[in-house]
């Protein structure tokens, strides 16, 4: 690693930034092709507030890798089937197969969380949870699944300024659901929320690693940097290959005439033939 800048505020400069990420996202691919060699089944979840950057960082971990391979899981409000379905059945149908990595953006943890917060559930469906949490990932562990949990902490007030940034932002003044509102009211229910879901729930074959998120650049790199130290992997990357020349071309082939093709519109650049 070369010798890192960072700007007044102690922040990676944006230069550096992109040298890193381009870095550790080759990393990545490395890992890529040791997880699919080797056969095995990954699950990396992310847990943390509302604008955590839980999907901004999942984004720059992925950005580069085969999504035939890496996956991504954000699941929304569970469907009336779901609701009667086993509580951890609409999350293991989205696990990977043997040679992926799927990545989890919230997971089954809603339970411990927003559900309970909000109250989602009951007081019994949340205490059988923080009960059976800790056995159903043992098993996942058992079974050969190898199981990283990250949790974004930011706090309230760097919170706050991002809710208000996408509120300026028409791009992304989406992003701030009801329950992200509802969230801001809540914040010591869901601090005692995740102080008790972390004391069940850190155990030895999963334990939690928390990531501090206060400057979102640090984190993307902090978190891949974590889980390429935490998976052992060896270089597969193919060696580079040299394209032969194009065969000669049949040259009595006539292209139609561009004028019966229904071109965009140019309204930036030209089109090129």
């Amino acid at each position: 690693m070369t010798n890192i800048e960072y700007d007044e505020n102690g922040a990676i400069t944006p230069e550096h930034y992109e040298q890193e990420l381009r870095r550790l996202q080759t990393e990545m691919v490395k890992l890529q092709y040791w997880v699919k060699d080797q056969g095995l089944r990954v699950i990396i979840l992310f847990e943390g507030r509302d604008a955590a950057g839980k999907g901004g960082t999942i984004k720059q971990i992925t950005q580069r890798l085969n999504p035939r391979i890496v996956r991504s899981v954000a699941l929304g409000v569970p469907s009336d089937r779901e609701k009667r379905q086993w509580y951890y059945q609409r999350y293991t149908s989205h696990f990977p197969a043997k040679g992926e990595i799927v990545f989890f953006n919230r997971s089954w943890y809603n339970r411990a969380g927003v559900e309970w917060v909000m109250e989602f559930c009951t007081e019994d469906e949340y205490r059988l949870f923080l009960n059976e949490c800790p056995q159903f990932e043992r098993m996942l562990v058992r079974e050969g699944f190898l199981l990283l949990k990250y949790w974004l902490s930011v706090s309230a007030e760097e919170q706050e300024r991002r809710f208000q940034s996408w509120m300026q932002d028409p791009r992304t003044r989406w992003r701030l659901t009801n329950i992200d509102r509802e969230a801001r009211q809540r914040w010591v229910q869901y601090s005692k929320a995740k102080d008790s879901m972390m004391a069940h729930t850190n155990i030895n074959e999963a334990p939690w690693y928390v990531v501090n998120a206060e400057i979102q650049e640090h984190a993307h790199l902090n978190t891949m940097a974590h889980i390429l130290n935490l998976l052992t992997y060896k270089d597969l990357t193919p060696e580079l290959e040299k394209l032969e020349p194009r065969p000669e071309q049949d040259t009595n082939y006539v292209r139609p005439p561009m004028s019966e093709q229904n071109f965009v519109p140019e309204v930036y650049g030209k089109i090129r033939d």
